[in-house]
């Protein structure tokens, strides 16, 4: 059984954009950085799979188990789990870093509030942020790509797009990454969003995170330039960041019923673009 492989095949189906963002990669690293990307579909999926947190939490402390080295008789029945250890091992990958991107994930078991703009930074930060930074590390074969404040900006962005993109399903299923400062601030109601209705003022809040998000993609982009540039690839999905925010930007947005799913010929384009370019 080729564990790899497996984790690629799981990338291409449920997260397309990066397994298109992890083609640019040289060949020989390619396995590695589908086992990351699989594995952080095995944790944010999580929360699809159990019917309440406690069964979540358990999934995902076997997870930690299985970083811990606690879980090594089940693990070889687990391709994910197994292509993750063998990372690891080969680019000697902070643990720690892991650990604490499940720490992290365990937010979106529960229907809490996201208290503030600097909370949601620091989930982005422990969560996309630190899969770009893992990515760079394996890429530069675990030695220091000096990719830590590039990667740490460009995750949030890519991290809050994302979920402003998804504000429908989570919506849906009653919980909220907006924060509530920022609620606050301009006067969004929470029962509003969760029946689906744009207000002005949940506008005006989406417009200022997506401001929020630009200012991190533009820090991201000037601390490119101090990496070390063998590491560019991990950066490749954030990419369709600004594609992306600029179709948000648009006069008839409506996050609820606008669809933002461009075509898969143009996110190819987009990546593509970004490669050439060196930057996103």
């Amino acid at each position: 059984m080729d564990v790899f492989a497996l984790c690629a095949d799981e990338v291409r189906a449920h997260d397309r954009d990066r397994f298109l963002a992890d083609l640019f990669a040289p060949e020989a690293k390619r396995r590695y950085l589908f086992a990351l990307h699989a594995f952080n579909l095995e944790i944010v999926r999580v929360r699809e799979l159990v019917s309440d947190p406690m069964p979540g939490e358990i999934r995902l402390q076997w997870w930690r188990d299985v970083l811990a080295g606690e879980a090594r008789g089940e693990v070889a029945g687990h391709p994910v789990a197994a292509a993750l250890l063998e990372t690891i091992g080969l680019h000697n990958l902070p643990r720690a870093a892991f650990d604490n991107l499940i720490e992290a994930h365990i937010f979106d078991l529960y229907n809490d509030p996201m208290p503030t703009l600097g909370d949601l930074e620091g989930y982005a930060g422990e969560t996309v942020s630190v899969l770009i930074q893992l990515a760079a590390l394996v890429l530069a074969g675990g030695e220091d790509p000096h990719t830590a404040d590039a990667a740490g900006h460009a995750g949030v962005a890519q991290a809050l797009t994302g979920l402003m993109r998804a504000l429908p399903y989570h919506a849906r299923r009653q919980q909220l990454f907006i924060p509530t400062d920022l609620m606050d601030r301009h006067g969004v109601k929470a029962d509003e969003i969760f029946a689906g209705r744009t207000t002005p003022e949940l506008l005006a809040l989406l417009a200022d995170l997506r401001s929020t998000a630009r200012r991190h993609l533009e820090a991201g982009r000037e601390a490119l330039a101090r990496i070390d540039r063998v590491a560019l690839p991990a950066f490749q999905p954030v990419a369709l960041v600004a594609p992306v925010l600029s179709l948000m930007d648009r006069a008839d947005y409506d996050p609820f019923k606008t669809v933002i799913d461009p075509p898969q010929w143009k996110r190819q384009w987009w990546l593509w673009r970004a490669a050439r370019r060196g930057s996103f």
